[in-house]
C-alpha cells in the first residue's frame, strides 16, 4: 500500500512541477507584469495584521521561520501561473445566463435549506444510577413541569450533561443532524412544546422545542453569482486541461530527476 501512495505521490508531484514549469515559461514569452498583484498581497497582509512596512512583515516572518524574498518568489511564481491560465483559458469564457437558470432548475436540492430547530434539553444518565434512580429522577422533574416550573431552570438544577450550564440550551440543529430517536420525536412538535423521556444508549432526554425555521428553496438571485462561478470553475478545469496537453505535446519536456520525492 505504501509503495502504491509513493508511486501516485510521485507521479503527481512530478507533473504539478511539469505544468509548473511550462506556464512559468510561457509567462516568460508573454512578458507578463504581475508586480502591483504582488503588491496588493503585501499591502492586505500589512493592513490585516497592522503591520506599518515590509521590513517589519520581512522581520515578522524571519521570526516564524519564514524566508522572505523566498515567500515573494513564490507568491510571483503561482501569480505568473494565474494569469497565463487567464490570458490562455479564463478570458475565454462566456456563461450564459441559460446554463445558470438551467443548472438552478435542474438541481433544487442544492439550493434548499434544511429545516432547523432550536431545542432545549434535560438529560439524566444511566451511567451512575440504577434504572429505578433514574425513573425517580425523572418522576420529580415532571412534577415540576406539570407544576409550572420553568424547563431552563430544571435543566440548570438536574440535567447532567453539559447542557446544565446553558440550562439546556442545546442550540440550533439542521434537519439530519441530532440523532434519529430525537430527530422523530422533534419533527412534530409544536413550538413550546415538549418530548416524553426518550431512551438513548447513555441515558434519557426530554426536549422542548424552542424555534423551527422551515426548509426554504434559496431564490435564484440569491445564489446567482454562486452557480456562475461553480459553472465557469468547471469549464475552466476543462479547458485547462486541454490546454496543458497541447502545451505538453507542444514543448521538449526533459526529465533531469525522475523521482523528486527523494531529491534533497
Amino acid at each position: 500500500e505504501f509503495d502504491k501512495q509513493y508511486e501516485a505521490q510521485k507521479k503527481e508531484l512530478l507533473e504539478r512541477m511539469i505544468t509548473e514549469r511550462l506556464l512559468l515559461q510561457e509567462a516568460s514569452k508573454m512578458d507578463l507584469n504581475i508586480e502591483e498583484q504582488l503588491r496588493m498581497i503585501i499591502d492586505n497582509i500589512k493592513a490585516q495584521n497592522n503591520i506599518g512596512s515590509d521590513e517589519e512583515l520581512r522581520r515578522l516572518m524571519t521570526q516564524q521561520g519564514i524566508n522572505f524574498e523566498a515567500w515573494k518568489k513564490q507568491q510571483e511564481r503561482g501569480l505568473l501561473q494565474q494569469a497565463v491560465v487567464f490570458n490562455e483559458v479564463g478570458r475565454n469564457i462566456t456563461i450564459d445566463e441559460t446554463d445558470v437558470i438551467n443548472y438552478y432548475d435542474q438541481h433544487p436540492d442544492q439550493f434548499t435549506e434544511p429545516t432547523e430547530y432550536r431545542i432545549r434539553a434535560i438529560f439524566i444518565s444511566s451511567e451512575d444510577k440504577s434504572g429505578e434512580e433514574a425513573q425517580r429522577k425523572m418522576e420529580e422533574i415532571d412534577e415540576k413541569l406539570a407544576a409550572g416550573e420553568e424547563m431552563a431552570a430544571l435543566a440548570a438544577q438536574y440535567s447532567e450533561g453539559p447542557e446544565k450550564e446553558s440550562q439546556g440550551d442545546l442550540g440550533t440543529f439542521k434537519e439530519g443532524e441530532l440523532a434519529e430517536p430525537l430527530q422523530k420525536a422533534v419533527e412534530n412538535l409544536a413550538i413550546g412544546s415538549m418530548t416524553s423521556w426518550i431512551q438513548m444508549p447513555n441515558g434519557w432526554f426530554r426536549i422542548k422545542l424552542e424555534e423551527r425555521k422551515e426548509s426554504r428553496l434559496k431564490p435564484f438571485e440569491e445564489v446567482r453569482d454562486g452557480i456562475e462561478n461553480m459553472l465557469f470553475n468547471q469549464e475552466q478545469q476543462e479547458r485547462l486541461q486541454e490546454y496543458l496537453e497541447d502545451l505538453k505535446n507542444r514543448s521538449y519536456i526533459k526529465i533531469l530527476i525522475s523521482d523528486p520525492l527523494r531529491y534533497r
